[in-house]
């Protein structure tokens, strides 16, 4: 098998530069970045400020530094953050939270990683010396967990104003924000009017190998830029990478349609199939769950049996499979990923039979 041949459905991580992305990095005007002498980085900066309706920026290696560093400018040691029970925060940030910025993590249940206002305010107390104080409340658009299920801008609006009203902050995990922007029409800042922080992804769908932007206020930011040093993110002439955001921005969002649409048509072509159990309509975005029976051998089984056949997924739990688009992947992919799957279903199918 040849690495032509091979379906990347891991994870948008995955993605490489392209060729012209390639040639903007090489091409990058640089300076020292920790400085603040970076043309590229500052260009970039300014750039995502605006796009996301904030003061300022600042430009860090990824997005969960973003988020870390978010915690430990909102919140002192011994405060408590609410979020989605399925937030990246939680599960995938190995302990950040508690370790960087020393704070509690209160979960709301949520439906598809997303909590409306009413869970909220049944999840916000009264300030007491004996509890945590609860300091800032955190959204993830979309939510990985969830699917790639995007938060409506209603239900955003209104949780920034239960938690503004109650004297907490608020934070946006916006890995992926820019495909809720494709798949609902509604711009970044529309998205992030609520929210006193802010951050983007650069290595995900939009095809950057790293890069993330974290936006707030200019104060909020100042502080960001003092703990990023203190955590050793400074990235001197990091241009280059700032250069291919700038590119992702110029010639990649958009593109993030096809990605949502490769993900819908994979889900549709497992969907009826024996051993899976998935609901197509669920998929907005570019992340497809579904769930593998033991006849299929579960998930972790099911993920090895499909790599061997050129196809790689993550099992996300003993059933659960997930399998995400992206720019490396295109329509003839997708549709050889699901005769594949649908190959190696039926033949487990015939065995037990």
């Amino acid at each position: 098998m040849t690495a032509v041949d091979f379906i990347d459905l891991a994870s948008d991580t995955k993605t490489r530069p392209t060729a012209a992305m390639r040639a903007a990095m090489a091409a990058a005007d640089v300076g020292d970045e920790r400085a603040h002498e970076d043309p590229s980085v500052n260009r970039l900066l300014a750039r995502c400020a605006a796009l996301l309706g904030k003061e300022a920026a600042v430009f860090l290696p990824s997005g969960t530094m973003a988020n870390e560093i978010a915690l430990a400018v909102h919140c002192r040691p011994g405060d408590a953050v609410l979020c989605d029970a399925t937030s990246h925060l939680i599960g995938f940030e190995g302990g950040g939270p508690a370790a960087l910025a020393g704070v509690m993590i209160e979960p709301i249940g949520g439906r598809r990683g997303i909590f409306d206002a009413q869970a909220l305010r049944a999840a916000i107390r009264a300030d007491a010396p004996y509890a945590p104080r609860q300091r800032l409340v955190v959204v993830e658009q979309t939510s990985n967990l969830g699917g790639g299920a995007v938060w409506p801008r209603a239900t955003l609006d209104d949780v920034a104003a239960v938690a503004h009203a109650a004297g907490l902050a608020t934070h946006m995990d916006g890995a992926r924000l820019l495909n809720a922007c494709v798949a609902s029409g509604v711009a970044a800042a529309d998205h992030a009017r609520g929210y006193d922080s802010v951050w983007i992804d650069f290595s995900k769908g939009l095809g950057a190998p790293g890069g993330a932007v974290l936006a707030g206020s200019r104060a909020f930011c100042d502080e960001a830029f003092r703990i990023k040093l203190r955590w050793g993110g400074a990235m001197r002439q990091s241009g280059i990478i700032a250069a291919a955001c700038e590119y992702a921005l110029d010639h990649h969002v958009e593109r993030l349609a096809e990605d949502h649409a490769h993900a819908r048509r994979f889900a549709e072509s497992v969907a009826g199939v024996p051993g899976i159990a998935i609901a197509p309509g669920d998929v907005e975005t570019n992340l497809v769950y579904f769930d593998v029976d033991a006849v299929a051998g579960g998930a972790a089984a099911f993920v090895a049996a499909l790599q061997a056949r050129g196809v790689r997924m993550v099992a996300m739990g003993p059933a659960r499979v997930r399998a995400v688009t992206h720019l490396d992947v295109d329509a003839g992919a997708i549709e050889r990923a699901g005769a594949l799957v649908r190959a190696f279903c039926e033949e487990k199918r015939q065995n037990t039979l």
